[in-house]
């Protein structure tokens, strides 16, 4: 019996292991990240593995005269938390008139054709144009202008999510509301929303941590007063020298927020992906 039950044993502690080794392939760099964070820069570039934790650099960073970076934590989240709503709100919109007021087949498939597309274009490449455009019109180093950039890049990737969950909402209760009077506004308000909620919340997350993470076209458009914090990261990186450990902490710091809407909402985000996926 031990020799029955030793078969299908073999192969599941197989499968195990080999996930335990990617896992830990894949925490490796973030838990290097947080050491090093706690590390002195001799202690980092000597490559000791056994060390005295300190909080210096997240004195440093915090507190220093020469750091914006509280400001930069400050910009960011405004930036990501304005461009989410309106990605939110405009996607799901989008997503109620493309599957829901009987477009021409053609215009769903294009609309949804551009934007796969246009979410393959690299934002470095958008940067430029959105410069010149926004000096010209006033928006430059603006917060308006950060948000409605941000807004631009994740609205194609928020749109198809809601697309798929928008359509899977029953016909018979939109029908049935109409009957009932209801417009549009309210369709959507007592209907439509509360169907998509994990849709909302999936997308939602995914659009600010996308957002959190922007490098390029902030590098681009912003100034001191609108960096966010991949701006403030990188310049720990100087010329001639680099702050190894203070960029550390800054980075550890920086992963707080996408780490505790993961853990939030971790459930709403695979039903998401798996969703989109399936469909």
């Amino acid at each position: 019996m031990s020799a029955a039950y030793g078969a299908p044993l073999r192969p599941m502690l197989f499968r195990h292991g080999l996930l335990v080794i990617a896992a830990a392939l894949v925490l490796f760099p973030f838990l290097w990240i947080v050491a090093a964070a706690f590390k002195t820069q001799i202690a980092l570039l000597t490559g000791q593995l056994l060390f005295q934790p300190t909080l210096a650099n997240f004195v440093d960073v915090l507190f220093s005269s020469t750091s914006d970076y509280v400001r930069n934590f400050s910009n960011s989240l405004v930036i990501a938390s304005a461009s989410t709503v309106l990605v939110l709100v405009v996607a799901t919109l989008a997503a109620y008139s493309l599957q829901c007021m009987q477009w021409p087949s053609w215009v769903l498939h294009s609309m949804l054709g551009w934007s796969v597309i246009f979410h393959m274009v690299p934002p470095i490449t958008l940067a430029g144009a959105w410069y010149s455009m926004f000096r010209t019109i006033g928006l430059d180093n603006t917060y308006t202008g950060l948000i409605l950039a941000h807004t631009t890049l994740n609205l194609p990737m928020a749109l198809w999510m809601m697309g798929v969950f928008v359509r899977d909402v029953p016909r018979e209760l939109i029908e049935a509301a109409k009957i009932d009077g209801a417009g549009t506004p309210r369709i959507l308000r007592h209907v439509v929303v509360p169907l998509v909620r994990p849709g909302l919340a999936a997308a939602g997350i995914l659009s600010f941590i996308f957002s959190w993470n922007e490098f390029a076209v902030v590098l681009t458009l912003s100034q001191r007063q609108t960096a966010t914090v991949p701006v403030a990261i990188g310049k720990y990186a100087q010329e001639n020298t680099i702050a190894y450990t203070e960029m550390a902490a800054a980075s550890v710091l920086s992963m707080m927020p996408a780490v505790l809407l993961l853990l939030i909402a971790q459930r709403f985000i695979v039903r998401g992906l798996t969703t989109g996926a399936v469909k």
